[in-house]
């Protein structure tokens, strides 16, 4: 009878560890996809800026259309991608996009003198800043998740439920960080 109150213990204790490991495991796996969510939200955001102020610039620049067309391009391409590798390349095009269009703006200095492009810039700019930090808490949260999935004993549990690895988002080195 003893023999069997502790076998059923084991079990138990078995059993309320599996759970707990994989609620955890899905908990952060939750995190990953919720701060992945979040840079989407901040990048959607910034498209929605460049394309007033690409608004604001074709007023001045009607000749520099090459500029424009390719904003619609990529913010349809943003639509479509799921990973982030693609779309870490499809922001490090977006910057290029916006240095491109700040270089137009730099020809069209009573542009640069008008309040709502000035108010347009600092939002971008704020923009820019969610960005990075959606970014910074995406890497923390896919980190901590990826550190479970490859400790001991959690490492079992994924290996067991099909949990996988989540890529960092990595800055463009040639670019910098942002």
């Amino acid at each position: 009878m003893e023999i069997a109150v502790i076998v059923g213990l084991v079990i138990v204790l078995m059993a309320v560890f599996v759970i707990a490991g994989y609620n955890s495991l899905v908990k952060a796996r939750q995190r990953v996809r919720n701060a992945g969510s979040q840079i989407d939200v901040q990048i959607q955001r910034r498209f929605d800026l460049v394309e007033s102020m690409q608004d604001m610039v074709k007023e001045y620049a009607e000749h520099e259309s090459g500029v424009f067309e390719n904003t619609a391009k990529l913010r349809t391409q943003w639509g479509n991608v799921h990973m982030p590798d693609d779309k870490m390349a499809i922001k490090e095009e977006t910057d290029k996009l916006l240095h491109n269009l700040m270089a137009v703006v730099e020809n069209y200095p009573e542009m640069k003198a008008n309040q709502n492009y000035l108010m347009l810039q600092e939002t971008l700019k704020e923009s820019e800043q969610k960005t990075a930090l959606a970014r910074q808490i995406y890497n923390d949260s896919v980190t901590i998740y990826n550190t479970k999935i490859e400790s001991f004993p959690s490492n079992l549990l994924a290996r067991l439920f099909h949990f996988v690895p989540e890529p960092l988002f990595e800055a463009d080195i040639q670019q910098g960080r942002k």
